[in-house]
């Protein structure tokens, strides 16, 4: 285990003692947020992301010593595993160069070389690999000639299929090939005839010629979709005399003589039929796992923005699902996102029920006081916002914009059914575009992340990677955030660092039965939840209300003691101490620092005192549309508009400006490229292109282009 921390330090250009510590205490079943807020002293004070990329690798060299012993079974079951060959494979720390000490000990089906093999030809190819350059090879081949050999030339060149297969195995020779394809390696797609006009999306591709190294994830990833869908013809292509010439003076000791020339020729043909297809395979393989790394880092980022997206906080909400001939689909909320009462409204054509649709919006809101009103960007969007500007509303209340990306998902699924089990698809849906409003987190993780409409060609990576890496990404924002565990759903509670779907749903079964949580003690009653899991947990679980008043912040019950030692040399109650920011100030917290607690984590419990249970989202921001601006159609070049930020990708950033299609502000067109941008941001734009046939609208960052 040593040496894997020392590389997982030096791959990640970390201290060996911090990952020490992340690896000890995530072998023995700590979560990254645990270990990233509770546990600073045993790390350095990593943070998630380091934790995350330790916990990857780990998992990574894991999985490598599982193939590792299974090699060695394997070849030791051949009688084959020399303490060589063993050395070599127990000092190997590379997947694929691993594989390549394998290679010559991997069982295989029939191949050229096994059957030369069985016809007794395997002595002859080792008389052309001494490489005598006074060897007579033709005369010992004669040797060779039987029932199964007619003639010298089968038996030359069954020894040939021997050596190329020897040669495609020999992991220098496979290096030298590799070398040539990191340097010289280059990317070509073509256009299969007859699908021009069908593929037409994939047009910048239909003759493509890039070095591999070169390639953008995006234009891989573009490439391989099109290749997928049967409109372009891929390859990857080095240059073939410099790379069998590199075989050559791995393979090729004596270069003079009969025996050269004819490894010269296994050599040529190990290129072609053995080494090169399977070389070319694995940087394939390569390119698009890098593709699929940036992808998927890009959309993990862009989800977290989302999730992150700023609460509206406990308000009463009228959520509005926008339509146009089948109307509007009004729902209330309560402040804890319980549904109140639903309608349906006329306000657009055909209809134009305006009268009666400001009636019905009147009697809701005063019915249950709402507070805020949600409503959805799909179809009728537009026409139903100037509606309700133009309504006379009892008092004034703010209209927020929503996406409903992914709302129509949530509505047909299981969580739905069971949240509503006799209301349809349709009030579930607006009730889902509330609640995004009143907390976008809490809504946001019932729906499949590839169906929220943020990042780019996500299902077209590698899904277990994606599923990963998402996990990631949920469990970081809703431990970051915290959740009260008396209102919390099971979806919210099963990313609760330590929990699971299993006891999210004991949770709530508990709270079902007993009602509401008193304190952070009484989880210790729920089923299967231990202490163990209670230590995991409990610091990331609010109880407001409760007897104990840091049962509804951040601080861990294991430090309960800390601030109540605090509290009693400072002359006051916990509670007071809260309280009083003057009462904090005098604490000099170098007092309280043991072999357990330091300071850094002395420094998170003054913080979380100063503001317990403090949101880490920031406040929510409303963008004004331009009112004549509702259709591609009203777009014109020139115009500046405001708008927000929808998606982020590595080529640019998309942008809502208050019409059914989003534009682009492509990434070189923004001074410090699409990292400027962030999901939720206001900003200002400039149309420079208006594609109506596409649908498509290329945009410009304006000025300093922020709201």
């Amino acid at each position: 285990m040593s040496k894997i921390v020392e590389i997982i330090a030096r791959e990640l250009n970390l201290e060996v003692a911090n990952v020490a510590g992340a690896v000890n205490l995530l072998d023995d079943g700590a979560t990254v947020p645990f270990v990233s807020r509770y546990r600073k002293e045993a790390t350095g004070g990593l943070n998630d992301e380091q934790l995350q990329s330790i916990d990857q690798r780990l998992r990574y060299y894991h999985d490598l010593e599982k193939r590792r012993a299974a090699i060695l079974k394997s070849i030791e079951s051949q009688d084959k595993l020399t303490p060589e060959l063993a050395a070599k494979i127990n000092a190997c720390y590379d997947a694929t160069a691993l594989e390549d000490l394998y290679l010559p000990f991997k069982p295989k089906r029939k191949t050229r070389a096994t059957v030369a093999r069985e016809r007794g030809l395997e002595p002859l190819a080792t008389f052309i690999m001494a490489m005598d350059p006074q060897a007579k090879v033709r005369r010992r081949a004669q040797q060779f000639v039987g029932d199964d050999v007619p003639d010298v030339d089968a038996a030359i060149d069954g020894a040939l299929d021997i050596i190329a297969e020897q040669v495609s195995e020999n992991p220098r020779a496979r290096e030298a090939v590799r070398l040539h394809y990191r340097r010289d390696a280059v990317l070509r797609s073509h256009f299969i005839k007859g699908k021009e006009i069908e593929g037409r999306n994939f047009e910048a591709y239909y003759e493509f010629t890039r070095p591999l190294k070169h390639v953008q994830p995006h234009q891989l990833l573009a490439i391989r979709r099109g290749e997928a869908l049967g409109y372009l013809r891929v390859s990857i292509d080095v240059p073939e005399q410099r790379a069998t010439d590199s075989i050559a003076r791995v393979m090729i000791k004596q270069p003079r003589g009969e025996s050269a020339a004819l490894v010269r020729e296994a050599i040529d043909d190990a290129f072609k039929r053995l080494i090169n297809p399977s070389i070319e395979n694995e940087f394939a393989a390569r390119a698009k796992r890098h593709a699929d790394e940036v992808s998927i880092s890009n959309f993990s980022t862009n989800v977290r923005q989302l999730l992150m997206s700023p609460p509206l906080g406990h308000k009463r909400i009228l959520a509005i699902d926008p339509g146009m001939r089948t109307g509007c689909k009004v729902v209330c909320l309560d402040r804890s996102g319980n549904l109140l009462a639903h309608d349906v409204i006329y306000p657009n054509s055909p209809h134009n029920d305006v009268e009666g649709a400001s009636e019905t919006l009147r009697r809701l809101i005063e019915a249950h006081d709402i507070e805020a009103i949600a409503l959805g960007n799909g179809t009728g969007s537009r026409e139903t916002e100037r509606f309700l500007k133009k309504m006379r509303m009892p008092r004034h209340i703010d209209v927020h914009t929503v996406s409903e990306d992914g709302a129509s998902i949530y509505s047909a699924s299981a969580v739905a059914r069971e949240e509503f089990p006799d209301e349809d698809v349709t009030v579930r849906g607006a009730v889902s575009i509330g609640r995004r409003l009143l907390d976008p987190l809490a809504e946001l993780i019932k729906i499949d992340p590839k169906s929220l409409g943020v990042g780019q060609y996500q299902h077209d990576v590698d899904q277990g990677m994606l599923g990963e890496a998402l996990e990631y990404v949920v469990e970081g924002c809703v431990n970051s955030v915290g959740v009260d565990v008396n209102t919390a759903s099971p979806q919210l509670l099963q990313y609760v660092s330590g929990l699971g779907p299993v006891l999210a749903r004991n949770i709530v079964d508990y709270r079902r039965e007993h009602g509401s949580f008193a304190s952070r003690r009484e989880l210790l009653k729920v089923p299967k939840l231990g202490p163990k899991t209670y230590t995991l947990a409990a610091g990331f679980l609010r109880v407001p209300g409760a007897a104990n008043p840091l049962d509804n912040s951040a601080v861990h019950p294991e430090r309960y003691a800390v601030v109540e030692s605090m509290a009693r040399d400072t002359g006051c109650t916990v509670a007071q101490l809260m309280a009083d920011k003057t009462l904090r100030d005098a604490i000099d917290i170098n007092r309280y620092v043991t072999a357990d607690v330091g300071l850094p984590t002395l420094r998170d419990i003054m913080a979380e005192l100063d503001k317990p249970g403090r949101d880490p989202r920031s406040k929510i921001v409303s963008v004004e549309f331009d009112e004549n601006v509702t259709r591609i159609e009203d777009v014109a070049v020139g115009m500046v508009l405001n708008g927000i930020v929808t998606n982020v990708t590595n080529f640019g950033a998309f942008v809502n400006i208050g019409v059914h299609n989003d534009g682009l502000i492509h990434a070189n067109r923004g001074p410090n490229g699409q990292s400027e941008y962030h999901i939720g941001q206001p900003v200002s734009v400039r149309v420079v292109k208006v594609d109506l046939e596409r649908g498509r609208i290329t945009l410009a960052r304006h000025r300093s282009g922020t709201l």
